[in-house]
């Protein structure tokens, strides 16, 4: 395929734009691989009883592939954008997937509970870079003005997985063997591959940037700011997602065949969220994240004072997945503070809400061991959203301050 810079208010080549159609079969790409990702994240942990089977460990030692593939995002996103800055993205882009794929693969064949870690650490290697890159190349590809919603179509893939793919592969990894749920992930890795490979077009080597380039992103404070408020301010979510099967049958009292509907509730709630959430924040970027975080706390306060109704509790699941309208509209606000650093801070996006992972099934956690039961999940994630709404605040006021301290040059 031949050379083509990809064209974008930020990365202006001169060239055209390209046809309508090749955008969309690129965003189109891009979105089985989230797709893929998503779906090999969140599908495993509905799988830990045949895996602790297989290898003949416990359920809770099963659990600790969960920690090693998130500890693999961690890792990879930065270490990954900031090595691989100066490459073409469509080159990036294929590596990602391809030992996403390879990862996948090799879950499936592991031998030993060991190389099982191993392997998934190594899948969760390129999640956050692959993420990021395919922000900035979908933002590329539209008007300054459409950024936002180009990132939510890939990202939409990730909430597809979450209403679809999670439950389609973890029931067929129990009709079969936990095997097959890998395998197939894997599958769509390659995929994606094709996809990318015969879509989209060769990129030119971003000029000037280095692994310095990137990394002076780290030396700007709107972007700790904004990885902050992912970090912190979404805990919530995550701790809600990871104690929903008991909220739904102890708290709620249903059966446990409908944790599973719940889940696509939520997952319903996030694609919502994403599709229109992303238009919202094309429009007015930093009102969009401030007031889905004012929203979404009064939702989680809502959550632990009716979970035992089963009817608000679905209503409380779908409008806690709507607010994630803030993932893309948080990797725009990156694009924006980042400068030259585009890569790094991309990626660093998934870094924080896989930190926001982490916090909210450990604070949860800490709710339920002092005794106030699973019910408040919701306080504990309205508490971390104060928190977020905090350093959005602060964010908002710094950068006003910038502003009015930066001189204004007279017009000649």
């Amino acid at each position: 395929m031949s050379e083509h810079p990809l064209p974008n208010a930020a990365l202006s080549s001169g060239q055209p734009p390209l046809p309508a159609l090749t955008v969309t079969l690129i965003i189109l790409a891009l979105a089985v691989g989230s797709f893929g990702i998503g779906t090999g994240e969140f599908a495993i942990m509905g799988l830990l009883p045949d895996v602790a089977g297989t290898f003949g460990v416990t359920t809770a030692q099963a659990g600790y592939v969960i920690s090693a593939y998130a500890l693999g995002v961690v890792v990879g996103a930065p270490v990954i954008a900031v090595i691989g800055a100066r490459y073409r993205r469509r080159d990036l882009l294929l590596v990602l997937m391809g030992v996403f794929a390879a990862g996948n693969l090799a879950s499936a064949a592991a031998p030993t509970f060991e190389s099982f870690m191993l392997f998934r650490f190594l899948s969760g290697l390129p999640h956050g870079a692959y993420f990021g890159v395919a922000a900035l190349v979908a933002a590329s590809m539209v008007p300054v003005n459409k950024r936002t919603q180009a990132v939510g179509k890939v990202m939409l893939g990730l909430t597809v997985a979450t209403l679809i793919g999670t439950p389609l592969a973890a029931f067929f990894g129990q009709v079969f063997d936990w095997q097959f749920m890998f395998i197939a992930v894997g599958i769509t890795g390659l995929l994606t591959v094709a996809l990318i490979a015969l879509f989209l077009p060769r990129d030119k080597a971003p000029k000037g940037i280095n692994a310095l380039t990137e990394l002076s992103a780290l030396g700007r404070r709107q972007v700790w700011l904004t990885l902050g408020i992912a970090a912190t301010g979404f805990c919530g979510m995550f701790a809600v997602f990871t104690y929903i099967s008991p909220i739904v049958t102890d708290v709620a009292g249903l059966n446990v065949g409908m944790v599973p509907v719940f889940m696509a509730i939520f997952g319903g709630g996030m694609i919502v969220g994403n599709i229109f959430g992303a238009k919202l924040a094309d429009m007015s970027l930093m009102r969009t994240i401030g007031w889905s975080l004012v929203l979404y706390f009064f939702v989680l306060v809502s959550l632990s004072l009716t979970a035992h109704n089963p009817v608000l509790l679905g209503l409380c699941c779908f409008l806690i997945g709507c607010s994630f309208v803030v993932g893309p509209a948080l990797q725009t606000r990156l694009m924006d503070v980042a400068g030259n650093a585009q890569t790094l801070a991309a990626a660093l996006n998934h870094s924080a809400f896989n930190v926001a992972n982490a916090l909210g099934a450990f604070f949860g956690g800490l709710s339920i061991s002092a005794g106030y039961g699973y019910a408040s999940m919701g306080f504990v994630g309205a508490s971390t959203a104060v928190v977020g709404f905090g350093v959005f605040l602060l964010s908002l006021s710094l950068e006003k301050m910038d502003r009015a301290a930066t001189p204004v040059c007279p017009a000649e």
